[in-house]
């Protein structure tokens, strides 16, 4: 039985980030870069129309991800809803022992903060960044109003809404029924469809966090995968080498959650002046 959540424990970002709480009272961390990315390199806003896009423009705030920043917190309260433009936030459900699971990932293609716009506000996950990158971030009370114009970004953020709830449940199907290896080929394809590289920075005890797995158990499929020529892994470093060989070795639920994302999020567009 799943135990009662808690915004207690903390996360141990890896790598010496630090784990910020409080991003969702205006408090964000130095950027990680000089340049900042186009809001539409998030394939949401880069779905609106150009007057709706246009409308928001001056509202959207350039928000730096830091490795292991909390997003927001278990019941905590969010002011703000983050696109993600080159940045990976991981949904994280957190146990009372600390021990936590992931339920969904989101880059580019969605947002995060749908409790905002869905009516609850709050939420039992947690939303720590992932992959380090850039976001936009769009204050509560504007998205809302946006929101409540029944126009073209509801419909996008209600169909982002449906494809986010595909993930999670085929998510908990998968770690209760598929194979500790099966699981790791989908959530690096899952990392994959999100970066711009076949490398991903990231050791095995936070895949092990992710999963919800034993980190043994992630040695063991990680040095299978390495053995038969997928992948390269060493010291938090893991490039994929063969993607099509890896997606012959997923179970059927990245195809499951793919497809839906495909078939209920616009591609992405060449934004203006690329």
């Amino acid at each position: 039985m799943v135990g009662r959540p808690t915004s207690v424990p903390r996360f141990r970002a890896p790598f010496g980030a630090l784990s910020y709480i409080g991003a969702y009272h205006g408090r964000v961390a130095e950027p990680h870069s000089a340049s900042r990315p186009d809001p539409r390199e998030n394939r949401l806003l880069a779905a609106l129309p150009e007057a709706d896009y246009r409308d928001l423009l001056p509202h959207l705030e350039a928000a730096p991800m830091s490795l292991g920043l909390a997003v927001y917190e278990s019941g905590g309260l969010q002011g703000f809803v983050y696109f993600p433009t080159d940045s990976i936030v991981s949904l994280l459900y957190v146990l009372e022992s600390g021990a936590s699971t992931e339920i969904a990932v989101t880059g580019n293609e969605g947002l995060v903060g749908i409790s905002l716009f869905m009516g609850g506000e709050t939420t039992p996950s947690r939303a720590v960044v992932q992959s380090a990158g850039q976001a936009y971030r769009l204050r509560a009370a504007v998205l809302k109003r946006h929101f409540e114009s029944r126009g073209e970004l509801q419909h996008l953020l209600l169909r982002f809404t449906q494809a986010l709830i595909t993930q999670m449940t085929q998510t908990a199907v998968c770690n209760r029924h598929h194979a500790v290896d099966q699981q790791l080929c989908r959530w690096l394809l899952l990392m994959l469809d999100r970066l711009s590289s076949s490398e991903l920075r990231m050791t095995q005890e936070l895949i092990a966090n992710m999963l919800g797995v034993r980190r043994e158990g992630v040695t063991e499929a990680a040095g299978r995968l390495q053995a038969q020529g997928l992948i390269e892994y060493s010291r938090g470093r893991i490039v994929v080498l063969d993607r099509p060989r890896l997606e012959s070795r997923v179970c059927e639920c990245y195809a499951v959650v793919k497809r839906e994302y495909d078939r209920l999020l616009p591609a992405m567009r060449a934004t203006a002046g690329s």
